[in-house]
């Protein structure tokens, strides 16, 4: 371990953004915000799109703030963002269209389109990725069927970390970690499917080779320092840029028993594996393999998060009945247990709509009681949460064969103290969460990697251990949840 120095991390989630500074004294890391922003999807003529320029412009904004705050220039930058999308650039290196979100109805159907020209077994057999409608794969081959003259003009596409990268620096890479999210990555050939992709139609040219995390890239373009008034360069390096890979990094003491759950707008929950597995009973239990920041793997299930909750504030809101987190999770934290259980999975909770009345639908049609009130509501999706994560679990301990003891809970889902302590009890397990802002202070470590400021990801770990408060919930066994884990797999079924 090495010197001080500050990295900046722009953390860009699904619904917020943030841009930090990472300060590291030798020891310990310490993680100040610069600049936070909301992010979502824009509609516009019956698609929905991501707002890259307007992304690209509060990045700005938080390079800025790091110049009003710092005398001298970071040592590196490193983007971290959502897994799946993309933009595409033209030869001449200008972005064709506004980046599609991946909750836009174009995918629906693409999948069972495609297993009609490549069957989905191959598929899993060939990427290791479970198959969901919103995966790149899927993205790209609904532009095929549609014959989109975007994709005929593009040269090269950029994962949505990487496009940013290439604003910042002018490199068109795509990150490894990022890669594996697309189901279009093969870990046998460490490169793209090639073969599979070309059987979709989907154009390969337009593939860059993928990029390990750690590696320096070329620095930030002079015209962006000047503009944000930075004097010194620095390079931009690539992070471990899909953000569950970053946050998954900067678990303290995570090891053989323990699993990780990156907890915000989507739940990812697994284990870091040295090789994929890519067995035909990991595809029946729908778990995929993505790359780790050390160039290995995560075992993991993509689950819908607190995006239902999310979505219900947000229709709250439009209804004039708002109310702020706290008190939401006070009154859930108060609220009749296991009144009524909900599939986090199911199609009705994928998409924005008015989550409260599509709850309380599907509480209707599966004969079961309406929740009506906003703390009843928010109940329910938390033990609805937890259970799907004891369910989660028990496949994962089927799988890796070996006793799992600990949850480590990162995002911020692990500062809601109520949901913790319902997940410890549902999965008969001790929850440690902590760090919240965990993609973030990953992205930060693997800077410091790249720079000689640590030695290892392991390293970094050791340290980051020694940076952040991390707070632990003992189960409270109860049978309820047992029999709740019954009525709830009966439901699910």
């Amino acid at each position: 371990m090495t010197a001080s120095a500050n990295f900046i991390a722009a953390d860009l989630g699904a619904s917020s953004g943030r841009v930090m500074v990472g300060r590291w004294d030798g020891q310990r890391f310490a993680l100040e915000e610069l600049h936070r922003f909301p992010n979502g999807g824009t509609s516009a003529g019956g698609h929905l799109y991501w707002n890259a320029l307007g992304i690209w412009s509060q990045i700005q904004v938080g390079l800025s703030q790091y110049h009003e705050r710092f005398p001298a220039s970071p040592r590196g930058i490193g983007i971290d963002a959502w897994g799946v999308d993309f933009g595409l650039i033209d030869r001449d290196g200008r972005l064709l269209a506004n980046p599609t979100h991946y909750r836009d109805p174009r995918t629906h159907g693409a999948p069972e389109a495609a297993f009609a020209c490549v069957p989905e077994d191959e598929i899993f057999a060939a990427t290791g990725v479970q198959t969901m409608q919103i995966n790149t794969l899927f993205q790209l081959y609904s532009m095929v069927r549609a014959g989109d003259p975007v994709l005929t003009a593009a040269d090269r596409l950029l994962m949505i970390p990487d496009l940013f990268t290439y604003f910042l620096c002018g490199d068109k890479i795509v990150e490894y970690s990022e890669a594996t999210t697309t189901q279009m990555y093969s870990p046998a050939h460490h490169d793209w499917a090639r073969a599979m992709l070309s059987r979709l139609g989907i154009p390969t040219g337009i593939l860059p080779p993928p990029t390990q995390p750690g590696t320096v890239m070329s620095p930030v373009q002079a015209r962006i320092l000047e503009g944000c008034g930075l004097r010194q360069s620095f390079p931009v390096i690539a992070v471990a840029s899909h953000d569950t890979s970053s946050a998954v990094a900067a678990i303290p003491h995570m090891g053989d028993d323990s699993v990780f759950l990156s907890c915000g707008t989507w739940s990812l929950m697994g284990v870091e594996l040295r090789e994929p597995n890519t067995s035909a009973r990991v595809f029946e239990l729908g778990f995929t393999n993505e790359g780790a920041a050390d160039g290995s793997f995560l075992l993991l299930k993509n689950l819908t998060g607190l995006w239902i909750v999310q979505e219900c504030m947000r229709q709250w809101k439009i209804d004039g009945a708002g109310c702020d987190w706290s008190d939401l999770i006070a009154g859930a934290a108060t609220a009749t247990p296991f009144k009524s259980f909900i599939d986090p999975g199911a199609p009705e909770f994928q998409e924005h709509c008015d989550m409260p009345a599509a709850i309380r639908r599907y509480c209707n049609d599966s004969k079961q009681p309406i929740p009506e009130s906003a703390t009843e509501i928010a109940r329910c999706v938390y033990e609805s949460l937890s259970l799907k994560y004891r369910s989660v679990l028990d496949s994962l301990e089927l799988l890796t064969e070996g006793p799992l003891r600990f949850i480590r809970i990162v995002g911020g889902g692990s500062m809601n103290k109520v949901f913790c302590q319902m997940i410890a009890d549902a999965c008969n397990r001790q929850v440690i969460s902590g760090p919240t802002e965990a993609a973030a202070l990953g992205n930060v470590l693997m800077q410091a990697v790249a720079t000689g400021h640590l030695a290892d990801i392991r390293s970094g770990r050791a340290a980051m251990a020694e940076s952040v408060q991390l707070a632990t919930f003992d189960p409270q066994r109860s049978n309820a949840w047992d029999e709740a884990y019954g009525r709830f797999k009966l439901l699910c079924a």
